[in-house]
């Protein structure tokens, strides 16, 4: 434990040091080691790939579950996908220095905000792959250094994403301390992480109930988190039919494992009979289990009764629970009494109805006409994200570079004195 300690103890010490080197890098130059890994991503794709393959197996074999599974692999138009990321994250104005609300005082001054990096960043993660380069990309070009520490099943692909980031900060001359991927697997790491206060400023965990639980609880770092993603869509009784239907198969079935994934389907008891049969055969071809209410199971015969357990679950499986309700407060009321504060949408053609669900529903993410699984920083235009933040304090939903930076006051003066 005390070579873990002591090893854990000078990751920070360099973390804290680069922080210094980082915060006051120019713009240019942080875009050019950005460009410089999007760059070797692409050209180590193959070992990238090979490296994932490893894991893919390793997981297989251990018998990691299709969510955790789909999480982790890569091909090639992820691997692409990861670069893009990058090459968005380039062509975003910077945060750091950015000057606002300058305001001049009767006694002469002028004072305003600037925006400045956090810090020293540790993001906790497991299985995907592309976090690495995701996270670490978004704390480089917003100013802040970086300490990552990803899960033992991916561990092969990570340290090859993370050779691409070192040689890309050498190429720009800056430190490679400024990125750092924990290279032990030790779970007791992640202990030592969170409770290093003296050079980590934020801990953002990306993973599991169960870790985000125990990071909440042990961390003496704060921290920015959602702990699960229960989404719902919720289809009005004065939707477009053919709208709802193609939004409500994609929130559920354009991928399964992600926090953004409906997970309880509502529909207005008016449009219920119309819609539910023709959205059930749609489930039901692409081999999704539906649990539902007592109204649903009257409308779909073959839909297996809902237990309470099911509204509160994350399933990251082919697994929708379904409910019919009176109307939109109903809807409401169940998003509030279940909802984990990520993301709800609502199907409506009602302009009135569609602004009072943004209004009420109090989730980082609210929507209209569209699917939850836009709920994502490089959706949002964010150039990828660190992660999903239901907090309220200090960031809330995808946390992009702005999430990444706090602000200072700062005052202008020419010799001012208090009288």
């Amino acid at each position: 434990m005390s070579e873990l300690k002591d090893y854990m103890y000078s990751v920070g010490e360099r973390a804290k040091r680069a922080a210094r080197v980082i915060a006051n890098a120019d713009t240019g130059v942080k875009n050019q080691a950005l460009a410089f890994i999007a760059d070797e991503i692409e050209h180590q794709q193959s070992a990238i790939l090979q490296a994932n393959a490893l894991d893919v197996k390793a997981g297989q074999d251990s018998g990691l579950d299709a969510a955790l599974l789909d999480r982790l692999a890569l091909n090639e138009e992820r691997v692409q996908a990861i670069s893009e990321g990058l090459r968005q994250i380039i062509a975003l104005p910077d945060p750091a220095g950015e000057i606002s609300q300058i305001n001049s005082r009767p006694s002469g001054i002028k004072v305003g905000q600037m925006r400045v990096p956090l810090g020293v960043i540790g993001i906790i993660y497991e299985s995907r792959p592309n976090v690495t380069a995701d996270a670490a990309a978004l704390c480089l070009k917003s100013g802040n250094a970086s300490i990552l520490r990803g899960g033992s099943e991916a561990k092969h692909s990570n340290q090859a994403i993370a050779a691409c980031i070192t040689k890309g900060l050498n190429q720009a001359g800056l430190p490679t301390e400024v990125v750092q991927v924990v290279e032990t697997t030790d779970r007791n790491a992640v202990g030592e992480l969170i409770r290093m206060e003296d050079f980590v400023d934020v801990i953002i965990p990306r993973g599991g109930k169960g870790l985000i639980e125990r990071v909440t609880k042990e961390a003496r770092v704060p921290v920015i988190k959602h702990l699960h993603g229960v989404c719902h869509v919720y289809i009005d009784d004065l939707a477009d039919k053919e709208m709802a239907k193609s939004i409500a198969l994609n929130a559920k079935t354009q991928r399964y494992g992600t926090c953004n994934t409906m997970e309880t389907l509502l529909l207005a008891e008016g449009i219920a009979k119309d819609i539910l049969p023709e959205l059930a055969k749609l489930y039901t071809d692409k081999g999704v289990e539906l649990r539902g209410c007592e109204k649903t199971c009257q409308i779909i015969p073959s839909c297996e009764k809902a237990v309470e357990a099911d509204w509160d679950e994350e399933y990251l499986a082919p697994i929708l629970s379904i409910r019919v309700v009176d109307d939109m407060t109903a809807a409401m009321d169940h998003i509030h009494q279940h909802g984990s504060g990520h993301t709800e949408s609502i199907v409506t053609a009602d302009y009135s109805k569609a602004m009072q669900f943004l209004r009420e529903v109090d989730s980082s993410s609210v929507m209209v006409n569209a699917s939850t699984r836009f709920a994502d920083g490089f959706e949002y235009g964010l150039g990828g994200e660190i992660g999903i933040s239901t907090n309220k304090l200090h960031a809330r939903g995808p946390v992009g570079l702005i999430g990444l930076t706090t602000q200072k006051y700062i005052v202008l003066g020419d010799g001012h004195i208090r009288q």
